[in-house]
């Protein structure tokens, strides 16, 4: 029999900590409905509130710590986004230093969006559709404390704007209970996020929580319906991101399917795609590569 709990944005960290502990514990197979700030915190209301008047301590508080009893280091917990709504305004920054373009354009700038009805709204002229997601979806690391904003093999601040509605995440144990804390939703976000922000907005996501036990990931997989992706992520080498997200799913077909080395060289190379999530240049503390494997009969999911 499974449980439904509830969690409320009041409930959060802005660390991944080895010692932190839960507000609340699930079981296996037990749905959570959580309440998410914004990444600002609630503290971005106008176009005059830039980067420059931000409190940055308060940057990407994650709802959390959810404890999924049964856990251990050595297993791997999952995360099924079944619906993520957003609220109805967001904001997006250019912020000074950061991104592709930053020498192009005057900093820092924030722009207001409306979110209603599935559209975002940027002005009188641009609007798209909402594809909501989020960005900060980690676990307790194995010792010392990591800071929401930064990715890594805990998972973290990744980043992927497939992790939405329908997507099951999966992520590496190393603390009993795991820990889980997620946060820093998106109305939308673009591969890259060359900016440094997606539609920042706060919201209400309902999530399946699993459990599979002595499964080995290094970094966080995650699936959909047509594929399922392997990540890397670096402080900052997108290089070194993209060099480990191809290892992780290299290692999958051949741990859980049978490939050899060679062969899944070669599938990924001609069948698999090669992304990047995040690097806003310069990334500090969260480049996130992916590489993605369709579904075939020979790996139709990441796990056997």
């Amino acid at each position: 029999m499974t449980t439904s709990h509830s969690l409320t944005k009041d409930q959060h960290v802005w660390t991944f900590d080895a010692n932190m502990k839960p507000v609340i514990e699930v079981m296996p197979g037990d749905s959570v409905d959580i309440e998410t700030w914004d990444c600002f915190t609630g503290q971005v209301q106008s176009e005059a509130d830039t980067v420059e008047t931000l409190d940055l301590t308060r940057i990407n508080s994650a709802t959390g710590p959810i404890a999924i009893v049964g856990s251990e280091p050595g297993d791997v917990i999952s995360v099924t986004f079944n619906d993520i709504t957003p609220n109805t305004q967001g904001a997006a920054m250019v912020i000074p230093e950061w991104g592709q373009l930053i020498e192009h354009c005057k900093a820092p700038v924030t722009r207001i969006f409306k979110v209603e009805n599935g559209i975002v709204k940027m002005n009188d002229k641009v609007s798209f559709p909402s594809k909501p997601m989020f960005g900060v979806i980690g676990v307790a690391p194995s010792s010392g404390s990591i800071q929401t904003f930064d990715a890594g093999p805990h998972g973290g601040n990744m980043y992927d704007h497939l992790h939405g509605k329908g997507c099951t995440v999966y992520l590496p144990v190393f603390q009993s209970g795991a820990q889980l804390a997620i946060g820093d939703m998106h109305a939308s976000m673009g591969d890259g996020e060359i900016s440094g922000t997606g539609v920042e907005i706060g919201g209400k996501a309902n999530l399946t929580l699993g459990l599979k036990k002595k499964t080995k990931i290094g970094f966080p997989v995650s699936e959909n319906q047509d594929s399922w992706f392997a990540h890397g992520s670096t402080a900052n080498n997108i290089d070194d991101a993209l060099k480990i997200a191809c290892e992780e799913a290299a290692r999958l077909l051949v741990d859980q399917w049978g490939f050899t080395m060679e062969d899944a060289f070669i599938f990924l190379s001609v069948a698999g795609d090669l992304g990047i999530a995040a690097y806003y240049h310069p990334s500090p503390g969260c480049v996130t590569a992916r590489m993605r494997v369709p579904k075939i009969s020979a790996c139709p999911r990441p796990f056997k």
